[in-house]
Parts: C-alpha cells; structure tokens; sequence
C-alpha cells in the first residue's frame, strides 16, 4: 500500500484494472485500518475519475453475494448520500409508495456514514431483519412487493471499510459505489447525487448498462428531489430542469424536510408518512420521488400519471400496506 500511496500523492490516477485490485486486496483485509484510512483520503483531495470508479465497482460487484429474484423487473430508489442535509429518509420512503403502486422493489442501502439515519438505520429500528437469502429476499418480493439488501451483507469490502467510513464522517467515494452495486441488478434506477459532477460521472457509467435509469440533482445541493429549488433531471433520453411546481406542486422549505435527531425520531417521522399523516411538505416531497420513480419504468404516459399513481399509493395506504406486509414476513 505504501507505494500506491506514494504514486497517488504524485497526483497520478488508477487504471481501471489496478483500481479493481485494490478494492479487493483491501476486502480480503491485506491492508491495516491506517493504510485503508489514507487511500480513501486521496480521494477526497481530488475528483476520483471513470476509470477508477469503474475498477472499484467491478470489484465490489465481481465479489458480491448474487441474487436472483427469479426474473421479476425491479426497481432501486437510492441516493449518494453525503449532501450533509439530514433530511428524513425519503429515498426509502418513495421506495414503499413505489411499490404500493404494484412495481416491485430491491432497495439498496446501508447505514448513515454522513447522516443521523440511514436507509439501513431506519429500517431496522422498523423491525426488518437483515438478510442475504435469496428464497427469503423473493419472498418479500413476491409478498410484499419490495425487499431490502443491506450492502454489508452483500459486499465484504464494505463491510471492513464501514467503521473507517463512519469514524471520517466525510463523504467518500464509497458513497458514489452504492447506487452502481445494487446486487439485484435492478432493471430501473433513480439515482439521487450532491452535484452536478457526479451526475455526469454517472450518466456515463449508466448509459452503459443499457437499462432505464433517471439521475436527479437539486440545484440546491440535495442528492433527490427536495422541491426547495429546482431539479436537474437526466434520463436514457437526455436532460431537463424542472421546477418544484412542476414536480410537486408546490415550493417547500429545508425545515420542512428535516429529518430529525436520532434514529427514533427518523422512525417516527417515517411511519407518520406513511400511514399517511405526513405534512403537506413532506407528503409533496416523497410523492415527487416516487413519481419519478414511477416515470423511469416507462410504464405511464407522462410524469403526471406516475404522480397520480403515487398519489393513489399513499392515499389509499397500499404504500404503508407494503410496509407492514414486510415487517410481518420477518
């Protein structure tokens, strides 16, 4: 490690395969906590480029635990994380409103390495057990229509790096990973990212694998659709900005999305909603996402029908419906 160190702070770059082989030298644990700590610090010195994002997530992906949902098309709703906003867990929540409107979901998260609550801290504080079995893991699917992969479960290399990540407290580049390594291989994507940079970064890796997929970006700072500014929205067809009439009808303010001081608070927010008792606010801003969501299957007409759909989801309480199926088939 000490002479790739000393070749980084020469300011050169990885090649795709020499970054792969780092990453899984470093799942195998041949590298000590310090070393570990320094590599990924050289990337927050400097923009991390394609090729060695791709070489870390063939790693990640070459090493991870497979699952196969038996064919069913899902779909994954993940952020970045790491735009320091702390707000509630809407990712996740559009994911249950997503499939209380009948489109399955494989949802990829972990805990907050730069937030209070994570999708992984809410959704066991919720009452989900972690799992990597794939008869379970389809069972939800088919039941309940979503289920959950907790990223340390699935990929060994982020597993080690975990308690260096969460003592950082910085965004990292394992941050960018998450949204690329989703075991499911899920057919359709939102990705939320902090910047702009990273939504280029992505809309190339992306344009590769050749599913839909829809990347957003407040404008403002926030890795999804906060409706306090307008959204950059870049899709397999191109990209727009919209307004946050456009995508939730209204403007909303950054207190109005807060996501509260510990876990529990995290979890009490995030079943108010979804028994359908949110505010105007935070209704507005998870029923953006997951019409957005809803839009990149291809499987309305325009946006509006997808937020009609979510609409419907959360309204009706199918959305919350899905959640306690899944907490029951624990």
């Amino acid at each position: 490690m000490k002479k790739i160190l000393q070749y980084l702070f020469e300011y050169k770059t990885l090649s795709r395969e020499k970054a792969k082989e780092i990453l899984v030298n470093m799942s195998r644990g041949q590298y000590n906590e310090s070393e570990m700590s320094a590599f990924i610090t050289v990337f927050l010195m400097r923009s991390i480029t394609i090729e060695e994002l791709q070489g870390f997530r063939d790693a990640l992906l070459e090493l991870c635990v497979k699952i196969d949902l038996q064919g069913h098309q899902v779909m994954d709703i993940v952020g970045t994380g790491g735009d320091g906003k702390n707000t509630f867990n809407i990712s996740t929540l559009s994911c249950f409103i997503v499939a209380g409107a009948g489109q399955k979901v494989a949802k990829h998260g972990n805990y907050g390495a730069t937030s209070i609550s994570g999708a992984s801290n809410v959704m066991e504080q919720l009452g989900y057990t972690f799992k990597n079995d794939n008869a379970a893991l389809l069972n939800e699917v088919e039941k309940a229509n979503i289920c959950f992969l907790h990223a340390p479960l699935f990929h060994p290399a982020l597993k080690i790096v975990g308690p260096i990540r969460k003592n950082l407290g910085v965004r990292t580049f394992f941050n960018m990973l998450g949204p690329m390594v989703n075991p499911a291989e899920p057919s359709f994507q939102l990705v939320g990212v902090y910047n702009l940079e990273m939504a280029r970064i992505y809309n190339y890796l992306l344009q590769q694998t050749g599913n839909a997929f829809t990347i957003i970006h407040s404008l403002d700072g926030y890795d999804e659709i906060s409706l306090t500014n307008d959204t950059k929205v870049i899709t397999n067809e191109g990209e727009k900005v919209m307004t946050p009439e456009q995508l939730g009808k209204r403007t909303v303010s950054a207190e109005d999305i807060y996501g509260g001081n510990t876990v529990e608070e995290a979890a009490k927010i995030f079943k108010t909603i979804m028994k359908g008792e949110g505010s105007w606010a935070q209704n507005a801003v998870v029923l953006a996402n997951a019409a957005m969501a809803l839009n990149c299957t291809g499987k309305y007409a325009s946006y509006d029908d997808a937020y009609h759909a979510a609409v419907d989801s959360l309204e009706s309480g199918k959305a919350y419906q899905s959640l306690q199926t899944l907490i029951s088939l624990q």
